[in-house]
């Protein structure tokens, strides 16, 4: 297993996080156990999870699963969604943000959460609010590490301006959806995260099945997976080719000797700025696969074939002026 920095922290996480939304919601709390066991013997030492996963069942079962193991584990967990019907049981306000990470650790059976993140967009709560909770949280020995996921550029920005002038606690990583289908976050929020020193910790990174070589071409979801239920599965996203660059991962993982899996987590893994991949599992056996991503990299002419098949159309203004600074040095006389 490899170990990667998260971000410009000091924190070493392993390149294949296991992601534990399926604790509670399809996997049993001892399947979990199981899990989480072979994980930490195959060297994952980062887990992933949020509040409100499986009506919160999956922060329980992770925190059951690491009793005794806890120094072991980095453990990430998310607010945001809501935890309740009352007009304060989501978002970022300060009063929820309190209110969420205590019963997130009570949950998990800690006294501290490793990476704290928000989970998506509060349009109504200003950012510095959150910001300063955060801040407070990180004092008081709570939360190790602050993130986001699924942020705007500007608004990642905007965030990390706030806590450079106020001296607050920054955000360490940015949680994307990022994978051959969905490649939308390397026009801005990848530029951005490399300017700024964030890690990459990337969900979905097999489409929500779709590349894990269990959907044929043309289709779109699957009997007895998350597609079929119609949970957690982000098609709306994905590249109008879609079906060209499952075929082009098809014909590339059939040639390395490997599954369409590891080859799709894989890329993923061999991108620059990302520190690790999430990767879910219902049951043991697709968590065996999956660690097969780990510890190897694509050759080179495979990764450029998979790039190239899932290259998105790249918008205005980078379209224009991506070539421009160099076509300007070009124009130098250097003599």
């Amino acid at each position: 297993m490899e170990y990667r920095q998260l971000g410009r922290s000091g924190l070493k996480v392993s390149e294949i996080c296991l992601g534990t939304m399926t604790f509670g919601h399809g996997t049993s709390e001892s399947e979990s156990q199981v899990m989480v066991d072979r994980a930490l013997d195959a060297g994952v030492n980062f887990f992933d999870t949020a509040n409100s996963y499986a009506d919160a069942q999956s922060e329980v079962f992770l925190g059951r699963a690491l009793e005794g193991k806890r120094d072991r584990a980095v453990v990430a967990t998310k607010f945001y969604n809501p935890m309740g019907s009352g007009p304060n049981d989501s978002g970022m306000s300060r009063y929820h943000i309190m209110n969420a990470l205590e019963a997130s650790l009570m949950r998990l059976g800690m006294d501290h959460v490793d990476v704290y993140y928000i989970h998506h967009v509060d349009q109504q709560t200003p950012i510095e609010e959150m910001l300063r909770a955060l801040d407070d949280l990180v004092h008081q020995g709570k939360v190790r590490y602050i993130a986001c996921s699924n942020y705007e550029a500007w608004r990642l920005m905007e965030a990390l301006w706030i806590s450079d002038a106020h001296e607050l606690a920054k955000f360490v990583c940015y949680q994307p959806q990022y994978n051959l289908v969905v490649r939308d976050i390397e026009v801005d929020l990848v530029p951005a995260c490399r300017y700024k020193g964030l890690g990459v910790v990337a969900w979905s990174p097999l489409a929500g099945g779709c590349l894990s070589g269990k959907c044929r071409l043309g289709e779109r979801s699957l009997s007895g997976t998350r597609s079929g239920e119609g949970w957690a599965y982000p098609a709306g996203f994905f590249a109008p080719n879609a079906d060209e660059i499952l075929q082009a991962l098809l014909d590339v993982s059939d040639r390395l000797g490997r599954s369409p899996a590891q080859t799709a987590i894989r890329w993923v893994l061999d991108q620059e700025t990302v520190s690790s991949a999430i990767v879910g599992a219902r049951t043991i056996d697709h968590l065996e696969t999956n660690l097969g991503a780990s510890g190897w990299s694509l050759p080179a002419e495979a990764n450029e074939a998979l790039s190239d098949a899932s290259a998105p159309r790249v918008k205005y203004p980078e379209s224009m002026e991506w070539t421009r600074d160099a076509a300007r040095l070009g124009a130098i006389d250097a003599r």
